[in-house]
């Protein structure tokens, strides 16, 4: 038995031990609330939930915060935070994060190192802000981080080798900043990183060979940087890539035969390189592979028939290299490919009549090679077909009859070839055929067969540079919406027929070249309505129409027997002049020569006036990263043509977003083509699946759905409806067939289709639209990313502009204080320094892109040299795009000056002496120029220094022109 003592003691202990257990338990609990509270406490200080509670108590039930079963916060999505300054935000005070997202959220300045105390953060997305600086070291303590996305930022220095200590890393995009130098060697220790994109990033070097390490790869994407050296043979390591994107970088050396050990590769683009060698033979082991880039390098031999093999391809581009030998039939064995482009190489032999065995082809473009024989009539087959081009080949014999039997053809390109006999009476019966290209080739016979008034949706049809005969077509006439005609260089007769100068007045008919043939009779005054008219060296006859003097005497040089006033020249010069070679006065075809053909989108915009509004729940799973999370706001609508929902239909239509659909890939998303059943064509723009799991990514793709369902103007992009939800985020727009002013700039063909007329006009439009949005809008809208980019351009070069993603609208009580938004060369020097964004940013802007227009190429080396002195004998015509010859039409000289006035202007460094884009657009519309007739005396300097500015009324206060007189000297300056 125990002692009283013992007994005591024992007791004694037991309390002891139990209020020490008491002690600790409430020490716990002490910390917790003091932890709670600190958090309360940081969340109240930022003040971005002023706008819905200041009860902290009440803090996990605010928009865009979760907490766990302790009440700590666990999430904080900023997207539903009236956030202003991040830097209100103490890392410090929230232990438990485990998700954290302020893109979007307008913050500025450098990363702040106290990042690193977040120790459970998986999933970090700053993305879409105006961060600058480097990457703060304390980055690398943020073990468990799964996710890191910093893009489009303007983050500097070199990338940090101790992002490769985050070993839990999954994916990484920092794409879109300004880090300078290579890939640190150390990254290839992120072995369960799964995508990489690094778009835009200005880094150079090679691609580390540690890279070889990263075997859970699926997504490689660092497209549109400085990387030198070779494709390395240890790529074939990534056997679990899909996505696989090196284009517009400056690599060398020959493609490795490696690279034919990836099996899982879906998407592989190395364009726009200096690759050079063979194709390898082990590319046709890649069974899997849709979309295969390649176009755009130094490649060599001939294309492999093991190609053939590849029997999922639905993109096959070699275009712009070197390529020769023949087409190898095996070709003809890739039963799913959708868009064929093998132009600008130097292809020879026969078209293999195999051709009429890609049943999906949509586009096929075999131009600008060297190929011979007969046009194959298996072609026939291809029922699909939208686009064919076979132009600039040495193909010779009669043009098939069976052609007319592709009834989904919009446009037909045989040009520059050999072509012989009469046109077949069956391509008149082609429905949707918008532009006809059959000029320089050796077609004869009259054109009356041919039932040219059957043309109900043509806009284009050169038959120039052939054998013709006979009188003009009248039916003509019937081609309501024909644009373009030009039957120059024939051996056309007759007069201009009633039913055709009667029809005139109401066509769209902008371009006529009637020139070198033997047309008779008078002038009809109906041609007045043209853009540009040419009736050259023809045997009419009678005065010149006075409403038509305007055109200039180019219009009617080597018409023996034509008299009147044309623009000072007096009566008789003409017929004075008549007998004498001509040839160097001729203003020649404006030809267009195009190379992508998408049907055109008739009849939808008359239906989109009466549109009205279907809400939709888009069905999703949850978000896998975070499985307690729960999202708010998802949205569907569909604004349609025909009264019913239209979401079945476009799944339906693009095969639930399949590959074979996609006519872009962007950084972070893709746009598709999709026919709808009721023959509209729209354009959907879509996040990639991992952005679209992303709920910060949906703020823009919401911005640019609010602008664009309240904004209505016929140069603005239209929207037919949207889907954002996190997991099926599209915005359905308008389908615009030429793509971006950037794309056309970067195609020569389709560069030089692009003459200065509509040049002009796309300025012209641009202006209309920016003028719209500044002073028509209430409140004003800022667009923020005027560029080439963002300006979309129909089948007619019709510009539109497009991505509202970042514009805002301008308080008039607010300081309108921003982040550092837009496209780099594009954006407005003061806002840099003020971070104040005003209507005069995007006027800035505007001022880049016109002389881009102008110039085909983007101005930045022009704009860095104006102010040196050697730029004081720049010329005009030095700076415009050489791929068009420069203009013999006095007006259109004169637009292009005028043009050239105003985007100087609008590139003044102080923006109070720059003009509204109101200003702009009037000018536009309604002034007399008084300018030079040639470019060539006409210099930068006196651009550039001219008196053009606005006061504080916007009203003009001074404009001089440089004026010549018709001997071609500067007589100095007149105001207009």
């Amino acid at each position: 038995m125990a002692s009283p003592v013992c007994f005591i003691s024992i007791v004694f202990i037991a309390f002891g031990a139990g209020f020490v257990t008491t002690l600790a338990t409430d020490s716990v609990m002490l910390a917790t609330t003091s932890s709670l509270e600190m958090e309360a406490e940081a969340l109240l200080h930022t003040g971005w939930w002023g706008w819905y509670s200041n009860d902290t108590s009440e803090r996990c039930e605010w928009p865009g915060i979760s907490c766990n079963e302790a009440g700590s916060v666990i999430l904080i999505d900023g997207y539903y935070a009236a956030i202003s300054k991040v830097e209100k935000f103490n890392f410090s005070c929230f232990p438990n994060l485990v998700y954290l997202d302020l893109s979007f959220s307008g913050s500025s300045g450098s990363i702040p190192d106290e990042i690193g105390e977040l120790s459970s953060l998986e999933y970090l997305d700053l993305s879409q802000n105006s961060l600058t600086g480097e990457l703060p070291q304390s980055l690398g303590k943020l073990a468990r981080l799964k996710y890191l996305n910093l893009s489009s930022n303007s983050l500097i220095g070199e990338l940090p080798p101790f992002l490769g200590e985050l070993t839990c890393l999954k994916e990484v995009d920092l794409s879109y900043n300004s880090f300078e130098g290579s890939i640190p060697i150390d990254w290839g220790n992120l072995k369960s990183l799964m995508s990489l994109q690094m778009v835009r990033c200005n880094i150079s070097g090679p691609i580390p060979c540690s890279f070889g390490n990263l075997t859970n790869l699926k997504q490689l994407d660092l497209s549109y940087n400085q990387i030198t050296g070779h494709i390395p043979s240890w790529v074939s390591n990534l056997s679990k890539l899909e996505y696989f994107m090196l284009d517009s970088n400056l690599l060398r050396g020959s493609i490795p035969c490696e690279i034919g050990n990836m099996k899982n590769l879906v998407a592989l683009n190395f364009s726009n390189n200096m690759l050079s060698g063979l194709i390898p033979l082990s590319l046709s082991n890649l069974s899997g592979l849709n979309y295969l880039h390649l176009d755009s390098n130094l490649l060599q031999g001939p294309i492999p028939r093991e190609i053939g093999n590849m029997k999922n391809l639905v993109a096959l581009n070699f275009s712009n290299n070197k390529l020769k030998g023949f087409i190898p039939p095996s070709l003809c064995n890739l039963s799913s490919l959708s868009y064929l482009y093998l132009d600008s190489n130097l292809l020879q032999g026969p078209i293999p009549r195999q051709i009429g065995n890609l049943r999906s082809l949509s586009k096929l473009n075999l131009s600008r090679n060297k190929l011979i024989g007969l046009i194959p009539s298996s072609l026939s087959n291809l029922s699909s077909l939208s686009e064919l081009y076979l132009d600039s080949n040495l193909l010779q014999g009669p043009i098939p009859r069976q052609i007319g039997n592709l009834w989904s053809l919009s446009k037909l390109n045989l040009s520059r070839n050999k072509l012989i006999g009469l046109i077949p009476s069956s391509l008149s019966t082609l429905p949707g055929l918008i532009g006809l290209y059959l000029d320089s080739n050796l077609l004869e016979g009259p054109l009356l067969p041919l039932e040219v008034g059957n043309f109900k949706a043509l806009r284009y049809l050169d038959l120039s540079n052939n054998k013709f005969i006979g009188p003009l077509p009248p039916r003509i006439g019937d081609c309501s919406i024909l644009q373009e005609l030009s039957l120059s260089y024939n051996r056309m007769n007759g007069s201009i027929p009633i039913q055709f100068s009667y029809c005139l007045d109401t066509l769209n008919l902008r371009i006529l070249n009637l020139s070198h043939n033997n047309l008779t009779g008078m002038i009809p005054e109906s041609l007045m309505a043209l853009e540009v008219l040419n009736l050259s060296c023809n045997s009419l006859v009678g005065p010149i129409p006075d409403r038509l003097t305007h055109f200039g005497p180019n219009s009617f040089w080597g018409n023996k027997n034509l008299c009147g006033d044309v623009n000072g020249f007096p009566r008789g010069y003409l017929s004075s002049i008549g007998n004498t070679t001509t040839s160097s006065h001729v203003i020649h075809t404006h030809r267009v020569k195009i190379t992508k053909i998408i049907p055109l989108l008739l009849g939808v915009l008359a239906l989109l006036s009466l549109p009205f509004l279907l809400w939709y729940k888009c069905k999703a799973k949850r978000n896998t990263l975070l499985p307690n999370i729960t999202k708010n706001g998802d949205l569907f609508s569909i604004w349609n043509f025909d009264g019913r929902i239209a979401f079945e239909d476009i799944i339906e239509a693009t095969n639930d977003f399949d590959f074979r659909y996609c006519i872009g890939i962007g950084g972070y998303g893709s746009v598709y083509r999709a026919q709808l059943p009721s023959g509209k064509i729209i354009a959907l723009k879509k996040l990639h699946r991992r952005e679209a799991e992303v709920p910060a990514f949906d703020r823009s793709f919401k911005n640019e759905a609010k602008m664009l369902s309240e904004i209505r103007h016929k140069n603005i992009v239209k929207l037919h409806g949207f889907c954002l939800h996190n997991r099926c985020m599209f915005l359905i727009f308008e389908y615009m067939p030429r793509g971006s002013l950037f794309s056309v700039f970067g195609d020569d063909t389709e560069a030089a289709e692009l003459d200065w007329i509509k040049r002009v006009k796309i300025i012209k439009d641009t202006a209309s639209a920016l003028s719209y949005l500044h002073h028509d809008c209430h409140p004003p809208i800022v667009h923020r990313d005027i560029s080439s980019n963002n300006i979309l351009l129909n089948s007619d070069f019709e510009a539109r502009v497009s991505d509202f993603g970042t514009a805002r609208l301008l308080d008039p009580d607010s300081s309108n204080q921003t982040m550092l938004v837009g496209t780099y060369g594009y954006v407005a020097p003061e806002l840099a320094y003020t971070m104040v964004v005003t209507e005069k940013c995007d006027v800035y802007s505007f001022g880049v892109l016109a002389l881009e227009t102008l110039m085909g190429k983007h101005p930045g080396e022009l704009l860095a040299s104006l102010s040196t002195s050697s730029s004081n004998k720049i010329m005009l015509s030095d700076i415009l795009d050489p791929r068009l010859s420069l203009p013999s039409d006095r007006r259109v000289a004169k637009d292009i000056v005028f043009a050239a006035t105003i985007a100087f202007a609008c590139l003044r460094l102080n923006p109070k002496f720059r003009p509204t884009m109101k200003r702009v657009s009037q000018e536009f519309l309604c002034r007399k120029r008084a300018v030079a007739d040639r470019l060539q005396v006409i210099s930068l300097v006196q651009l550039k220094n001219h008196d053009l500015y606005m006061d504080g009324e916007g009203k003009i206060q001074s404009e001089n022109y440089a004026v010549q007189d018709q001997d071609g000297e500067i007589h100095g300056t007149s105001s207009t």
